[in-house]
């Protein structure tokens, strides 16, 4: 539930990676490349001993990993999209799918923005 106390942590990592669509018709658009910016939202109920949701410096290093597994790559290329396109909102989906297990217990991923321009983002936002 929203309105219960809560706090919210927010990352952000960057990657360097090319991709191309398939367009509906079956054609691929020409390969290109993004500097990809992520945002992670983060949320917890609760804070530790510390009065910390979670260590800020453990979550950049699991995120940084995730994050440096598409850097410097073709999307296409990847078994993560071997059966999809590499879209923002596919890209979104599959770094909260790698991201939300390496969470801290009662931390959970509100949403992942991907933005693949200054000016172009996307975001997924897992249910409950």
């Amino acid at each position: 539930d929203q309105l219960m106390p809560h706090y919210e942590l927010i990352l952000e990592a960057e990657f360097s990676a090319a991709h191309r669509l398939r367009m509906h018709d079956g054609t691929l658009e020409p390969l290109h490349g993004h500097n990809w910016r992520v945002e992670v939202q983060l949320e917890g109920r609760g804070l530790d001993s510390a009065g910390l949701v979670a260590d800020f410096v453990v979550l950049q290093i699991d995120l940084a990993t995730v994050v440096g597994r598409l850097h410097n790559s073709c999307l296409n290329e990847l078994p993560a999209f071997a059966e999809c396109n590499p879209s923002t909102e596919l890209v979104a989906k599959h770094l909260h799918d790698a991201y939300a297990p390496k969470l801290p217990t009662g931390v959970r991923v509100a949403k992942v923005r991907v933005w693949e321009t200054r000016a172009c983002a996307a975001v997924y936002v897992p249910g409950e």
